[in-house]
């Protein structure tokens, strides 16, 4: 069978990979030249397969049976449009290395924020109680890397982004995992509908024997032209996760209003995290609601509300496969942390320097800024967005001593900010974070969440929280600059 993949970054040469070791014969075309992926190209060699830099054949490329796409290249680019024209299925990678799992369990997580932490979470939870589970997906390993590796028995951790589900047509998670939707990567799918539409695209094969975690105000997560029926796009089971008053109020058929439908839950109130059963009395024809403290708040490794959420929406998945009560609560508590999520790189002088370079949107960054209550915030921003920056204004009035932007975004953040506080403009982050170290005081923090993407400086957001570290671990010593 002849196959086609499109880019030569690491999900694809691992496709290319996986399908030539599975008999197609394989094709890989990259547009870009090829003096960026010397490294992909001697593999490439290695593993005799045909490729290409620097352009697209069309000729060789549509008459594939199937191609395989980078998450990079959007729907409406010139070589997907001739694609759907000729007919050709485009795929994402995930998609094609799911063809050969050994029907392992699976626990596939999206959402618009969040997705990282949760779905590490929920590895740290099966590694430290001794199952086998692997982690794959949009955190940066591709799933046809471990395609050979991956026993029947082992669970499988996806974290999947809106670009990998749009071209996803039969994976079946036993758990699915939606933690939010808000406006983002509207360029690729043109409108937010879609975006959501893809989203939910992640519990479309789901059955009523599997699971799907949803936040408990869903209706503001549905595609609106679907209507808002849970029941349009998932059979699954459901479970909510609450921040606050209890969710389980009932049971019902209608899908359509949440708290009529679920099953079980997990929620936070009075300072502790419960999971939540509904329970039919089949005397009285109503359902009770069973409460079952799983651990105090105050225990878990990370802070803030939004990771309050992520944990137990891991909590809940852990819990579906019935793993102990302990074994989750002692997993949250030990859990040390995602890279460039509200990443602690150094105290100086007790100033706190925090990488949250994955922050590429306002609604992470919403996040981060709520997580620091106590300590006032310098916060740098700034790279590739045209952002609505409005929702973050309370914020920022009453904990941000001092905004500092840079990149292509520094003036429209500049502008925004400084009728509502300290405001100076930079060229780049060096000068940035130069000008956070001269002008901190004891107890701020030092919050690097640019709330836009990368792409004017760095080739992605690690690129970007590794120069962010390079750059705080650099920084004299408080004494140091005490006798600057």
């Amino acid at each position: 069978m002849k196959l086609s993949v499109l880019g030569a970054g690491k999900s694809g040469l691992a496709a290319a990979i996986l399908a030539k070791n599975k008999g197609y014969e394989v094709f890989l075309s990259e547009n870009a030249p090829e003096s960026n992926f010397l490294s992909a190209k001697n593999e490439l060699e290695k593993y005799g397969i045909d490729f290409e830099f620097g352009q697209h054949s069309y000729d060789i490329i549509l008459n594939s049976e199937i191609v395989i796409s980078s998450p990079g290249i959007p729907p409406h680019a010139q070589i997907i449009e001739e694609l759907k024209r000729a007919r050709v299925k485009v795929i994402d990678e995930t998609e094609f290395a799911y063809q050969f799992l050994k029907q392992n369990k699976i626990i596939a997580v999206t959402g618009t924020n969040g997705k990282t932490t949760t779905a590490s979470l929920i590895h740290h939870i099966f590694s430290s109680c001794g199952k086998k589970s692997w982690l794959s997906g949009n955190i940066g390993v591709p799933l046809s890397t471990l395609i050979g590796k991956i026993k029947e028995n082992d669970f499988i951790i996806l974290e999947l982004s809106s670009y990998q589900l749009d071209r996803t047509f039969t994976l079946h998670p036993d758990v699915a995992i939606i933690l939010n939707i808000t406006p983002d990567h509207i360029s690729w799918h043109s409108t937010y509908e879609q975006y959501r539409l893809a989203k939910w695209k992640i519990t479309a094969r789901q059955t009523p024997s599997d699971l799907l975690v949803l936040p408990h105000n869903m209706g503001e997560i549905t595609p609106h032209h679907l209507g808002k029926g849970v029941g349009t796009y998932s059979k699954a089971q459901i479970s909510s996760i609450h921040t606050g008053k209890p969710t389980v109020t009932g049971s019902g058929e209608s899908r359509g209003d949440l708290t009529e439908e679920i099953c079980s839950g997990i929620e936070s109130e009075d300072d502790f995290i419960k999971f939540i059963t509904q329970q039919k009395n089949c005397h009285s024809g109503h359902s009770d609601k069973k409460e079952e403290i799983l651990m105090p708040i105050s225990e878990l490794a990370l802070r803030g509300n939004h990771n309050l959420y992520n944990s137990m929406a891991a909590a809940l998945a852990a819990r579906r496969f019935e793993i102990p009560n302990e074994d989750i609560r002692d997993a949250l508590s030990s859990f040390e942390g995602v890279e460039h999520r509200l990443e602690n790189v150094r105290t100086v002088g007790d100033v706190n320097y925090i990488n949250d370079s994955k922050a590429t949107n306002i609604n992470a960054v919403w996040f981060a800024l709520s997580s620091f209550a106590d300590s006032p915030i310098i916060w740098i921003a700034g790279g590739v967005g045209e952002n609505d920056y409005s929702t973050l204004d309370k914020l920022v009035g009453e904990r941000v001593s001092h905004v500092i932007s840079f990149g292509e975004e520094s003036d429209n953040i500049f502008n925004h900010f400084s009728r509502l506080t300290r405001c100076t403009k930079t060229n780049n982050l060096d000068e940035a974070v130069e000008l956070a170290f001269g002008n901190a005081q004891k107890d701020n923090i030092v919050l690097f969440s640019p709330a836009c993407k990368s792409f004017d400086s760095y080739t992605n957001y690690e690129q970007r929280g590794q120069h962010f570290k390079k750059i705080v671990h650099s920084l004299p010593n408080h004494s140091e600059k005490s006798s600057l």
